[in-house]
């Protein structure tokens, strides 16, 4: 009821993020439900709907990460003194968070559900020809053929389990006497962890180019549409051990940007950016390693769909992109957002001291510049290498 009253409350931004989390969980659990409708409609096929399920765990990370991302942003998480006068200490606003967080994505599935069944006619009337209109055909939707809709909600529950999860081991409590006005800084990333990653990510597209070996044939939610792939759990998991690598990696590119900008015998201006970059290169390099996974694999598709005879992708994959991209990018601003805010006193006293608004705004376009020259050229060279097994 708190977390109920809490975001009823809440600023119109803040809302509109939450609604952002409703709208990723809404197309995550449409995935999810046609997965189910395709094994309904096509039981003979049955042994295909493991590997449609693998192809959702994308969406689903997305949806938990900006879930995470959305709840740490959130003015709520901040208020540790106030709360703990009315008896919730880090722990219980953590859970807090957490359900509020299952709250609009519970709203996102049921959305979801009820769209999925109008779609089908169960709802009453004939099936809709909005989804003949959107390419959705009766064989996703299972139309015609019963639907467990029991097997449908525990299916569901997985999206607000998965962020509820997430977003309560994003916020917990590290140390129960530091209230966050008084947070202790981010620890600097190690840079060593830097080779670690990039050893990952080619690791991982040296798997997927050895399972995306096969003929030309009909797509669907196959991460390669119009391709034929021996094995899609391999390709998965190529593309999975890829963005670990890329994840892993992403502190330690953010660190070495600003050890590149602190380099020499720098300025005032280049030393408050490269500091900036090292001090919260934890913080922002694995949003930004998420990103770049997600950008060298959009770049791979896009590439894919230029060259092939035919247009390979169909509305769910469509579906699937949209909640991907639209979920990393968010957190990565969140993420953004969320570093900005911890810089707030350091901020207030450069400004004390005289630093024209000028000066900090040239600091942040040169600290976005010095991570775009470095992490630009590295995520095309991964997108190319990516491309590679698909073109031969």
């Amino acid at each position: 009821m708190l977390a109920l009253r809490l975001a009823r409350r809440s600023h119109p931004l803040v809302l509109l993020r939450r609604l952002l989390v409703t709208a990723a969980a809404f197309g995550t659990g449409f995935l999810l439900l046609s997965t189910l409708g395709h094994a309904a409609g096509h039981p003979a096929s049955a042994g295909d709907s493991p590997a449609r399920l693998l192809w959702c765990a994308a969406p689903l990370a997305a949806t938990a990460q900006l879930a995470a991302s959305v709840a740490r942003t959130d003015p709520a998480a901040r208020l540790h003194r106030g709360m703990a006068a009315a008896g919730l200490g880090p722990l219980r606003l953590a859970l807090l968070a957490a359900a509020s967080t299952a709250l609009f994505c519970l709203l996102g599935v049921l959305l979801s559900l009820l769209a999925f069944l109008r779609l089908r006619g169960d709802l009453g009337g004939a099936p809709s020809t909005a989804a003949d209109g959107l390419g959705i055909g009766s064989d996703v939707l299972g139309t015609g053929h019963p639907f467990p809709l029991v097997g449908a909600l525990m299916l569901l529950s997985v999206v607000p389990l998965t962020a509820a999860a997430t977003t309560a081991v994003a916020l917990r409590p590290r140390s129960a006497d530091i209230a966050p006005e008084e947070e202790a800084p981010t620890k600097a990333a190690n840079p060593s962890g830097l080779p670690w990653g990039m050893a990952l990510t080619a690791a991982g597209l040296a798997i997927e180019a050895y399972a995306s070996r096969g003929t030309v044939t009909s797509g669907g939610l196959l991460p390669l549409p119009g391709r034929l792939v021996s094995n899609p759990s391999g390709v998965l998991g190529g593309w999975v051990l890829s963005t670990v690598g890329l994840v892993l990696a992403g502190p330690g590119l953010v660190h070495l940007c600003g050890r590149l900008l602190c380099a020499g015998r720098p300025g005032g201006l280049r030393l408050l950016a490269g500091r900036v970059l090292q001090e919260e290169s934890r913080r922002l390099g694995r949003p930004l390693g998420v990103l770049c996974a997600v950008a060298s694999a959009t770049y791979a598709a896009v590439h894919v769909y230029n060259t092939a005879p035919t247009r390979p992708y169909g509305p769910l994959t469509a579906i699937g992109a949209v909640v991907v991209l639209v979920g990393v990018t968010a957190s990565a601003l969140a993420a953004a957002l969320e570093s900005r805010s911890a810089r707030a006193r350091t901020t207030a006293a450069l400004r004390r001291l005289g630093a024209p608004g000028s000066t900090l705004r040239r600091a942040a376009a040169l600290r976005a510049a010095a991570v775009g020259i470095v992490v630009g050229p590295l995520t095309w060279a991964v997108a190319e290498m990516a491309t590679l097994p698909l073109l031969r």
